[in-house]
């Protein structure tokens, strides 16, 4: 079981961005109808975002889920529309626009799903969602003034995956802290190897790596109070995360390149064994572990470790950039609320059984890991994830979109020597102060 802790709901990457490829879209008809003509069944339409051929291990558990309820439910049809991230992201924005939402639906946490609460689009939880069910904290990322709006199916914490035999090879062990991460860098840099690959065409993810500085330097307060406006993002120890960013460049510590790079173009690089380490979230632990077009000889060359702890900083070993994934929420407008209530809250429960070994998804919902069916890596990060101290909830679901860009661009311009670090925080300082 999670001890209790506190998210600290600052800097953040497009959470969905990096979590599911983009696929082409498929779906089963529909239509919101209480009723159907043939067989006058129930219906409950459903859209998510994992299409059979970008998400297979996703779709399968939730396709599973349906048909077993299905079964259980005979007089219960479950209709799917299913896109990929990008497309169920704008179809989402049309559906609400014209008050047409689906019976059941995919969202993000916080920002991202306040203005559809507040929009009255989406129905309250409370009466499905029980929090000792949930890893401590994660239902409040879903939640408005105390009361979920959707309940989480994911909870990602973010490491730094490193290849064992390429430390090995120069000698090197695994930096706690950051002085030592440093000659980690400094030298597999010298000896011509990449030390670090990242994608930052994408932006959120040299988000993350500036997140991590932020937390370690000042704390997880730091980024928290500059967000909700109790502080300032030109607070000294800010910039100072950003002066680390521009030393790490300065350092060559990033894979050639990277600003022009894709998240996916810059993974190749960790999986071809091509750079010896990657920051990124727990989604993707299954190509560590359990992926069979994964060579076995390559997961067991693959560790990981927690960002290290800073110098005379604030920030705690056991603080991690992260938070919930998606959740589900029923539609306030739906004429089958209640069988959509029923049925959600059989997902979730048979989500969380199901996730982490047959996708590879850590659930939001409590993971009993003695049943030995796990393997050691997903073992150890749910024993981190009770650990933890707090987790800092990733940046964008948490501004509004266009502070979000504000922040996102800053970060791509810093990781590109396109801004000093005392400009990057006061861009980012003018447009939090402009939304007041």
């Amino acid at each position: 079981m999670m001890k209790k802790k506190a998210f600290s709901y600052g800097m953040s990457l497009a959470l969905a961005g990096g979590l599911f490829l983009a696929g082409c879209s498929s779906s089963t008809g529909s239509t919101n109808d209480t009723k159907e003509s043939s067989g006058d069944k129930t219906v409950v339409k459903m859209m998510h975002l994992w299409p059979e051929g970008s998400s297979n291990a996703q779709y399968t558990i939730v396709d599973d889920i349906i048909n077993a309820y299905e079964t259980e439910h005979p007089d219960v049809d479950i209709q799917t529309e299913i896109l990929g991230n990008e497309q169920y992201k704008e179809k989402i924005k049309v559906l609400s626009a014209s008050n047409e939402l689906p019976d059941v639906g995919i969202t993000w946490a916080a920002g991202y799903m306040k203005p559809f609460v507040n929009g009255k689009m989406f129905a309250p939880l409370d009466d499905i969602a029980k929090e000792e069910n949930f890893v401590a904290g994660t239902l409040d990322a879903f939640s408005v003034d105390g009361k979920p709006y959707a309940v989480p199916l994911e909870l990602n914490i973010t490491p730094v995956y490193y290849n064992k035999e390429i430390f090995k090879k120069y000698n090197l062990e695994v930096p706690k802290t950051y002085d030592e991460f440093l000659n980690v860098v400094k030298t597999l840099s010298d000896n011509k190897v990449t030390p670090i690959t990242l994608g930052n065409k994408d932006r959120w993810t040299g988000s993350m790596w500036y997140m991590y500085l932020a937390d370690r330097i000042g704390g997880p307060e730091a980024l928290n109070n500059a967000i909700n406006r109790s502080g300032s993002f030109e607070d000294p120890t800010l910039v100072q995360a950003a002066e680390e960013i521009e030393k790490l460049v300065k350092m060559g510590a990033f894979v050639k390149g990277y600003n022009g790079l894709s998240n996916d173009e810059a993974k190749g690089y960790f999986m071809n064994e091509q750079a010896a380490m990657y920051l990124m979230a727990t989604w993707e632990l299954p190509n560590y572990t359990t992926t069979p077009d994964v060579s076995q000889e390559f997961k067991d060359k693959v560790g990981y470790f927690k960002f290290p702890t800073y110098e005379g900083g604030k920030g705690d070993i056991d603080s991690y950039v992260g938070g919930p994934g998606v959740g589900l929420f029923v539609s306030e407008q739906s004429k089958v609320k209640d069988e959509a209530k029923k049925f959600v809250s059989y997902l979730v429960e048979e989500w969380g059984k199901r996730s982490v070994v047959d996708a590879g998804v850590i659930p939001a919902t409590v993971v009993d890991t003695s049943n030995g069916e796990l393997h050691p890596m997903y073992i150890d990060i749910l024993n981190d994830l009770g650990n933890a101290t707090n987790l800092t909830l990733y940046a964008d679901v948490q501004m509004s979109a266009s502070v979000a860009d504000v922040h996102l661009n800053q970060i791509q311009a810093l990781f590109g020597g396109q801004t000093t670090p005392e400009e990057f925080a006061k861009t980012q300082e003018e447009a939090l102060a402009a939304e007041k």
